[in-house]
Order: structure tokens, then C-alpha cells, then sequence
């Protein structure tokens, strides 16, 4: 299967190594490359990319902008968008992981990495360092006492379905969770996936963007319960 991929980026020297990184790699086709947030909405409407490598700060309208309507706006399959950013502490990040994308890459991350990223995340992975994305929500996921979604947010939730979501939000894989509840990975798919039905998520990234927000996990790796 050829994985389909839209470039975006402002800074053309990067944008157009990662289009020839990509373009010389076996099943990969770049179907275009867009310099700013409207282009990249533009171009995503027309070609139907499998994956979007997506960069954040551009001139105009933002990746995150871009984001939101590029998700919006698409039909099944949507998109997986992979953002591109300078540093690993962003808080465009953040905001690009609440918006729906599947997860990011630091711009300096080597070619392997970047076209293993890739296929990765057009097989349905989400693509993001435990490690990071803990920084992330410890930097910008609302203090205590500022606005976060209610407790019952997650009443809607069986047991097993906030076990899984804890889990999800400490980083493990599926396959890492299947082990720790002793049941098999297709269950934990199973789990997951009514559980982001019932939360109205569309991704694995918002998914984890969510228990911190509700106090299921908090910052540190601690969680409530």
C-alpha cells in the first residue's frame, strides 16, 4: 500500500528535504506541499493525503487553525496528522494534540525516524513520547482551581474503560496494556475505542489530553483513584 502525504511548512528548505526524504522512500507518494495553513486545507480537500506532516507556527493561519479544519472538514478516513515542531516543549503542541492530531516529531528527529513515524501513524498509531507528552500536560493542562471538565465527564465510563484510559495516559501501547490487565489486545482496542466514542474523542492524543484534564492521571505520573 502507497501512503499518501501532504508536506506543510513555511520554511522551504525543510519542507522540501522532508518531500524529498519522503519521495525517495519505498511506498511513500507526496501529493503536495503547502506553505502555509490555508494552502495545506486547500490541498488537503483535493488530494485526501493518508498522512499530514503538518508544522505549527507558519505566517497566516496556523497549523493548529489548519488542523481544526483539515479534521472538520473530512470525510472516512480522516487525516492522520503528524505535527512538526523546533522545539519538544511547545505549547502550540498542546493545542495541535487537542485539535486532533495524532501525535508530533521534533524537526531535528533523523530520516528513519521520520519515515518510521510515518507508516506508523498511517497504520493508526499515535506518535508521541511518553515522556514528552507528560511535560506537555504538567506545563499547559489547567492548575488546580482553573476550569477543567467535570468529574462525570468520565461516569459515562464502565471500569475497565477508565483502567484502559489511565493507561493510555501514562504512555503505555496497547500491547503494554494488554499485559498489565492480563487481557488480550484486541479487548484493549475494543475498550478504547468505546471509550473515545463515549467521550466524543477522535484521537488517542485527546484521549490522553482528557484524563489529565479531569484529574484521572495527574501531572508527575500520579493519578486520581
Amino acid at each position: 500500500m502507497t501512503i499518501r502525504v501532504l508536506v506543510v511548512d513555511d520554511q522551504v528548505l525543510i519542507r522540501a528535504g522532508v518531500a524529498a526524504l519522503l519521495r525517495a522512500a519505498p511506498g511513500m507518494e507526496v501529493v503536495g506541499e503547502a506553505s502555509d495553513g490555508d494552502e495545506a486545507v486547500v490541498l488537503a480537500a483535493e488530494h485526501r493525503p493518508d498522512v499530514i506532516l503538518m508544522d505549527i507556527r507558519m505566517p497566516g493561519t496556523s497549523g493548529i487553525t489548519a488542523t481544526e479544519r483539515i479534521l472538520e472538514a473530512s470525510g472516512e478516513p480522516r487525516p492522520r496528522i503528524l505535527v512538526l515542531t523546533t522545539f519538544d516543549l511547545d505549547e502550540y503542541v498542546y493545542a495541535a494534540l487537542r485539535a486532533g492530531a495524532c501525535g508530533f516529531l521534533l524537526k531535528d528527529t533523523g530520516p528513519q525516524r521520520l519515515l518510521a513515524a510515518v507508516a506508523a501513524v498511517a497504520e493508526g498509531d499515535t506518535l508521541f513520547s511518553p515522556s514528552v507528552t507528560r511535560r506537555l500536560i504538567e506545563a499547559y493542562a489547567p492548575a488546580p482551581g482553573q476550569a477543567a471538565p467535570p468529574p462525570e465527564t468520565l461516569e459515562v465510563l464502565t471500569g475497565r474503560e477508565v483502567d484502559v484510559l489511565r493507561l493510555v495516559a501514562g504512555g503505555l501501547s496497547n500491547p503494554e496494556i494488554a499485559e498489565t490487565l492480563v487481557i488480550s489486545e484486541s479487548t484493549v482496542k475494543t475498550h478504547l475505542n468505546r471509550t473515545m466514542a463515549k467521550l466524543g474523542l477522535g484521537s488517542r492524543a485527546q484521549a490522553v489530553v482528557l484524563a489529565y484534564e479531569s484529574g484521572l492521571v495527574t501531572p508527575g505520573g500520579g493519578h486520581a483513584g
